[in-house]
């Protein structure tokens, strides 16, 4: 089969690409990524020479680089999309431009040919904050940030095609994710890298709010799997069952890294911050045979090496334009926050 990946030179795409090479021998991958500022080809330096790989610098929402990637291609898997919470709250024309529009041009591309399937990557956001019990697939969609809005937005658009225009398409709702090669603006990345540093731990709010937690390769493993045995019309749940508040993914990284409790600092909370995310993943393990096969504490301890034998990496990240972004979202909360407790 032959793919097309969207985004792929991003955290979850590129680990997904490197997982086509790895576990699906005869695959073969075209990457078609903007490279905006978490897009990174050094992220795809382990498959650069692999077999039938193709890399393509372009915008999603640009009908000539998608209909030029996309020639020849079986299926595509976007992950394509602005994706930072805090990132929407200031600017969030960027998010619906590439996580709606985006699959616009998309899926317009995809249903001049006889092609195989679309994946369109989505998040548990879209559900909203569940207080109490998990969000099922049939559960409505309830957003509460510019970035759950706009991938609720592009999903629904993308499934719009398979009622519509009897597009093969298939949708895919994630937990967090966590691993290798993942930008350090992200809760896991940021606390690691700091951690490592010496530096506070911005922690928001009273730090209790949940989430699910998904090692990436884990959620590789169920997209192949949907590529492979699922057909048109889906969605599923891809979750770990693996709920920890902010505070305990904070002190299992401060242990992981033997980085002092004293580095943690409460800090404002961002606004409408969602409480609670759940998923039930019954779909996934029902029909598809898919379960999440990494412990968390496990899957913490390879992301803490990979970060601590690649500082280069994030060193040159964070020295860059991460380091204006850092100021201007964190310098107010952390003057705020009345020192270490």
């Amino acid at each position: 089969m032959r793919l097309l990946v969207t985004g792929g030179a991003g955290f979850i795409g590129s680990n997904f690409v490197r997982g086509v090479y790895r576990w699906k021998p005869g695959w073969t991958v075209t990457v078609l990524d903007k490279l905006t500022y978490a897009g990174r080809l050094e992220n795809l330096d382990d498959v650069k020479t692999e077999e039938g790989f193709r890399f393509l610098k372009g915008d999603i929402c640009d009908p000539f680089s998608v209909a030029e990637a996309m020639e020849g291609c079986d299926a595509v898997v976007n992950f394509a999309a602005e994706t930072h919470v805090d990132r929407s709250i200031e600017d969030a024309a960027s998010f619906v431009r590439t996580d709606v529009e985006g699959v616009r041009v998309l899926m317009e591309e995809f249903r001049r040919k006889d092609r195989a399937l679309f994946l369109q990557v989505s998040t548990d956001e879209v559900y909203g904050s569940v207080e109490h019990g998990s969000s099922k697939e049939i559960h409505k969609l309830d957003p509460r940030s510019p970035y759950a809005a706009s991938k609720a937005g592009g999903e629904l658009l993308a499934m719009s095609y398979w009622t519509t225009y009897g597009v093969p398409v298939v949708v895919t709702r994630a937990s967090n994710n966590y691993g290798p090669f993942q930008y350090p603006e992200k809760l896991i990345p940021l606390f690691i890298t700091n951690a490592m540093d010496g530096e506070p731990l911005p922690l928001y709010g009273d730090g209790m709010n949940v989430r699910d937690w998904l090692y990436v390769d884990d959620h590789c493993k169920a997209l192949l799997r949907i590529l492979e045995k699922s057909g048109p019309g889906r969605i599923y749940n891809v979750g770990a069952g693996q709920l920890f508040t902010n505070r305990e993914v904070t002190s299992a990284i401060l242990e992981a890294t033997g980085a002092p409790r004293n580095l943690v600092r409460y800090v404002d909370d961002r606004p409408g911050h969602d409480r609670r995310y759940c998923l039930d993943v019954t779909l996934m393990e029902e029909e598809l045979g898919w379960k999440a096969e990494t412990p968390f504490r496990e899957g913490l301890a390879m992301t803490v090496e990979w970060y601590r034998r690649n500082r280069n990496w994030w060193e040159v990240i964070k020295s860059g334009e991460f380091r204006e972004y850092y100021k201007t979202m964190y310098s107010g909360r952390l003057e705020r926050s009345g020192g270490y407790r």
